[in-house]
């Protein structure tokens, strides 16, 4: 096994940490400086050196506990997969308000469709298949998102559309702590916002040139879920839990229509 850390910062600021802990536990590991601040410019310069048969993915600020590897790599065995994703389970601080773990809006799983279906995903925890970076023309991270958030929302699509079979491992299971930065209403109406923006670009890609009809159809039924989930916000006013869970939908359905009016993504990270 062969760790790869890519440095996003302007300078190499981590080299030494990276250098030392991977000393000292013993890893072969690979050190990158991929500068600078766009999650997508990093993630493809892992791509770049990763030659191995098999490819995970996992964020900074996660971690996992033993049986994480072995959980991804058995499912993608079991169930025939090219792309296996696992739970990122929020942690939260003991002061976080109650609304915030009961709605638990942190939390990230695939989106399983029918027939158990899986379209797209994320990188916070996946394992690939190597031999599919030579497929579909090199899939690589899109540098245009790196700085919105999204690029894996799209990238996983793109391997759905090319044939990739994707699975889903539910106890492969990492967990990431939640900052107080975003743990604000407004940091999780902003990202909605932003998620939506991501998913009408998927939707762009199977718009037609010149087809205002469907462009048309996408928007009103977005805007008609943003409408309705406002609503359902209203009418939960008493649970702290419901109406900021509806509002944080309408934000997500409101984003898919400033995209598909053009609207630039908004700027997360």
């Amino acid at each position: 096994m062969r760790v790869i850390v890519v440095d996003n910062d302007d300078t190499p600021s981590a080299r030494d940490l990276v250098t030392r802990a991977c000393q000292d536990l013993g890893l072969t590991f690979l050190y990158l400086h991929a500068p600078a601040r766009n999650i997508s410019i990093a993630r493809n310069a892992c791509l770049a050196h990763a030659d191995a048969a098999l490819v995970a993915f996992i964020d900074d600020d996660e971690t996992a506990g033993p049986g994480w590897l072995a959980a991804l790599i058995g499912t993608l065995d079991s169930a025939g997969a090219d792309v296996v994703f696992g739970p990122v389970q929020a942690v939260y601080e003991p002061a976080s308000p109650a609304w915030l773990r009961q709605a638990d809006l942190h939390s990230t799983r695939p989106v399983i469709g029918a027939g158990g279906v899986i379209q797209t995903g994320y990188t916070c925890n996946v394992l690939f298949r190597g031999q599919i970076l030579q497929t579909a023309n090199g899939p690589r991270f899109a540098e245009s998102l790196g700085r919105s958030g999204g690029e894996d929302t799209v990238f996983f699509h793109d391997l759905y559309e090319a044939g990739a079979r994707m699975a889903f491992s539910p106890s492969a299971i990492v967990f990431e702590p939640v900052p107080p930065a975003r743990s604000r209403m407004g940091w999780l109406v902003r990202r909605a916002f932003r998620m939506g923006q991501t998913h009408a670009w998927v939707l762009n890609k199977r718009i037609e040139a010149g087809r205002l009809g469907a462009r048309f159809a996408a928007i009103m039924v977005a805007a008609a879920k943003s409408v309705f989930c406002l609503g359902a916000a209203i009418a939960g006013l008493g649970s702290g839990r419901v109406w900021r869970r509806q509002c944080v939908r309408a934000a997500l359905h409101a984003g898919v229509v400033a995209k598909l009016f053009g609207l630039r993504d908004v700027t997360l990270y």
